[in-house]
């Protein structure tokens, strides 16, 4: 496993940041999700750095949905950066956790009327428009709140991203955003730069997810000025921001090959202005929208290693503690891992096994075919990259509790949500 800077072994055992794994397993229980809150403090402050520029205002917005809870909530809050928000359920947490609801951008491509209404009633910065009818429900729901609602409308420009299948987005098949190749598309940005309680900004675009070709970032980025100087030069219509989503790729395994986002940020501001003063666009904002990028490599999981079997075909699995309900993108995307046995670190690899969750599903495996120390019943494993859509998409199937997670910063530790426990599961039924 590729250790993140935070992490070293020390006398035999994985360490993070000084801290024995085994003493953070004593203290809070197993699964428990780990995650490092000075590294992700380092990554914000560096993206925004490199967001930068003389040219036009620029902001780092956190897509909440990769990782949000209320300790996260104020860290966006402390560190100044926006947020990413796709439900009321997201604004709510925002909101009561400190971030200005001006530095939101609500997003989502069926958002609920009851959603709307929250969101403009409690002052949410940009409400960026998925579709032609969400348009007018926006107009309408601001009209009898009274207020003038900034808009963004959400464009799928046709840009092919090579990842996985469920996190492409800009396809033309997409269900987010409305296609620059459709023949209607014209109208919906008239009606935008002229409805009554609507404030039309700009564009927004979000390709995909887990990419790493930074060439795609740069014709997305292309697409879109060139698009916004048509509307500009056909409709008469300013634009003002671009908001060219997140996506940066990230690294699972050694098969991932991520580019330094810090590195290729100033680069990319550099073009998003030379093509916008070539176009003639005078834009006064840029924005992106990273989430899976800012706290991956922040997160990690402790599981204890339980019953071990050797099947008749001659598989060796070990089962953990948790279950696709702490982690289920093995499950849905297909997604690697690596992985590390923290009381045997320095123990030579010598079996393989496939990794398997405690849920009644033979597809809930973790990790298949991991080369590891021999293993025993009290073990603890290490899986690293589990900041992103790990408790976030956290399920109660099969009526197991969800697990607690811890921040480390330096020579602390501390709990930011409990173990979810029998009673709590059953708190909302009659």
């Amino acid at each position: 496993m590729r250790l993140e800077k935070y992490q070293n072994v020390q006398d035999g055992r994985l360490k993070h940041a000084g801290h024995d794994y085994l003493e953070l397993a004593e203290t809070y229980g197993t699964p428990l999700y780990i995650f490092d809150e000075a590294s992700f403090r380092e990554r914000v402050k560096g993206y925004q750095q490199a967001m930068e520029t003389p040219y036009f205002e620029t902001e780092v917005l956190y897509a909440s949905k990769a990782l949000l809870t209320k300790a996260i909530a104020r860290l966006i809050s402390e560190l100044g950066i926006g947020q990413d928000v796709v439900s009321a359920g997201e604004i709510f947490t925002g909101i009561h956790n400190g971030v200005n609801p001006e530095k939101m951008y609500f997003h989502g491509n069926n958002k609920l009327n009851q959603e709307i209404r929250y969101a403009i009633e409690n002052n949410v910065g940009t409400i960026v428009i998925d579709n032609r009818m969400e348009v007018e429900r926006v107009n309408q729901i601001a009209g009898e709140v009274g207020k003038k609602q900034r808009v963004l409308l959400r464009l799928n420009p046709g840009v092919e991203a090579h990842t996985h299948e469920y996190i492409m987005t800009a396809n033309l098949d997409s269900k987010f955003g409305e296609s620059v190749f459709d023949e209607a598309i014209d109208t919906v940005i008239q009606r935008l730069a002229t409805a009554e309680n609507l404030n039309f900004a700009g564009f927004h675009s979000h390709i995909g997810s887990q990419i790493f070709e930074e060439a795609s970032f740069y014709k997305a980025a292309t697409e879109l000025l060139t698009f916004s100087a048509a509307v500009q030069n056909k409709l008469g219509i300013k634009i003002e921001e671009i908001n060219f989503g997140g996506g940066f790729g990230v690294y699972y395994t050694e098969t991932d090959q991520p580019f330094n986002v810090v590195d290729f940020l100033p680069n990319f501001i550099e073009h998003v202005h030379a093509e916008a003063v070539k176009l003639e666009i005078n834009l006064k904002k840029v924005t992106i929208e990273p989430g899976r990028s800012l706290v991956n490599a922040s997160g990690s999981t402790l599981y204890e290693i339980g019953d071990l079997k050797h099947t008749a075909g001659g598989k060796d699995y070990a089962f953990i503690d948790g279950s696709m309900n702490d982690n289920i993108r093995p499950a849905l995307y297909q997604a690697k891992y690596e992985a590390m046995v923290v009381n045997k670190a320095e123990f030579p690899a010598e079996k393989t096994y496939t990794i398997a969750g405690k849920a009644c599903e033979s597809g809930d495996k973790i990790i298949e075919n991991i080369e590891l120390p021999e293993l025993t019943t009290g073990d603890l494993l290490l899986v690293n990259g589990t900041g992103a859509y790990n408790y976030s998409m956290a399920s109660n199937y099969n009526r197991i509790p969800r697990p607690a997670m811890i921040h480390v910063i330096e020579d602390k530790h501390y709990l930011t949500v409990k173990r979810e426990s029998f009673e709590e599961m059953m708190m909302r039924e009659i």
